[in-house]
């Protein structure tokens, strides 16, 4: 298999049908400088890589925000923005994109790729605690007007941030959190761990908050949701009211 921060998730996906997905369909695909950033990520970040968004469900997104015919989106947690940088080259070139994170030294690894693309004036990089900016944009005239928002940031915020991004997509819009099936430890109880060891240990330290997470877009009338077995899960919730 190519060098890719998706080695980790053979826990979900196993690893022959994972090469083949990424080998036959997904690598082929992938734009030069998403290549490029996300070679660069795993060699100056290795672990830390798999922070990345991988490219099958990169390429995913991408094709549900044209299918949306999005221009206004957000992403909350950058690092050094693959799946910022799908999100550029998805949307029309009037689109615009609120990107936020704390971690500056890492979007600018991504940067000059994004500027290569020819779509950083799409991006308004925000280098910030997320919730300081939720809170500024709905106090301000931003409320419902966000067409898609993507959040990949602590897991034990999730209930926090989903409450603050309620406000702010657009009835009919989409909002996607990434990692809702955290290594598919939310899938074993804890004292099966010694059965299941090659999972790393960090994994279960936020997997109750996932857990809970997941419960409740599950019982939430004011979405539907789907949670999609591609990278590390992926959960879309469309606001209805």
């Amino acid at each position: 298999m190519a060098v890719s921060s998706l080695n980790h998730k053979s826990l979900i996906v196993h690893g022959p049908i994972l090469e083949y997905i990424l080998e036959e369909n997904a690598y082929p695909k992938e734009h030069e400088q998403l290549k490029e950033l996300r070679e660069i990520t795993v060699k100056k970040y290795e672990k830390k890589s798999v922070m990345n968004v991988p490219v099958d469900e990169a390429q995913f997104l991408s094709m549900l925000l044209k299918i949306m015919n999005a221009k206004k989106t957000m992403e909350i947690g950058v690092f050094t923005g693959y799946s910022l940088l799908a999100t550029a080259l998805a949307l029309p070139d009037d689109g615009q994109i609120t990107a936020i994170d704390l971690d500056i030294e890492a979007y600018e690894t991504g940067l000059p790729f994004i500027q290569k693309a020819g779509v950083e004036h799409k991006i308004n990089f925000i280098q910030s605690d997320a919730f300081v900016v939720l809170n500024d944009l709905i106090n301000g005239e931003e409320k419902l007007s966000f067409d898609f928002i993507f959040v990949d940031a602590q897991k034990e915020d999730y209930m926090k941030f989903h409450e603050k991004v309620m406000e702010l997509v657009k009835i009919g819009g989409i909002i996607a959190y990434d990692n809702t099936l955290w290594l598919g430890s939310v899938a074993y109880k804890q004292d099966e761990y010694e059965k299941h060891s090659k999972m790393p240990e960090p994994a279960w330290r936020n997997r109750d908050y996932v857990i809970q997470f997941n419960s409740f877009l599950a019982s939430n009338p004011q979405i539907e949701s789907s949670l999609l077995s591609i990278g590390d899960g992926l959960t879309l919730c469309r606001r209805l009211y």
